[in-house]
C-alpha cells in the first residue's frame, strides 16, 4: 500500500481501520495535522522521521522502545521539557518542539 503525504498510510472507506478526528498542532514552528488518539512521536515520524531530540554533544536520538521504557525520544510539548513523545497523545493546539540537551530551563 503506498504512502501518502506526510508518511501515512490511505485509508478507504472500506478500511478497518479508523482515524480519530483531525486536530492541528505545532511542530517546530510549523503547523501540522495529527489525528485524535495519535501520540506525538507518531506525528514526528509521519513528518519528519525517527529523530525527537540531540543530546548536549549533539547526536542524535529518537524513538526507540514505543513504550515508555528508554526515555530517547524526549520532546518539548507546550513549554515542559523532557515530554516522553512516544506516551503523549496529540492535543489540538499543542506545541512541540524537537528537545536539545536537557531542554530550555535545566
Amino acid at each position: 500500500m503506498p504512502l501518502v503525504s506526510r508518511g501515512r498510510f490511505p485509508l478507504t472507506p472500506d478500511s478497518a481501520v479508523a482515524r480519530g478526528r483531525e486536530v492541528g498542532l505545532v511542530v517546530d514552528g510549523r503547523p501540522t495535522v495529527a489525528y485524535e488518539g495519535e501520540t506525538v512521536a507518531a506525528v514526528l515520524v509521519a513528518e519528519e522521521g525517527l529523530r525527537t531530540r540531540r543530546t548536549v554533544t549533539g547526536a542524535s536520538r529518537g524513538i526507540f522502545c514505543g513504550i515508555g521504557v528508554c526515555f530517547e525520544c524526549l520532546v518539548v510539548v507546550d513549554d515542559v521539557p523532557n515530554t516522553r513523545a512516544c506516551m503523549t497523545l496529540v492535543a489540538d493546539g499543542m506545541r512541540v518542539e524537537r528537545q536539545v540537551g536537557a531542554g530550555p530551563g535545566c
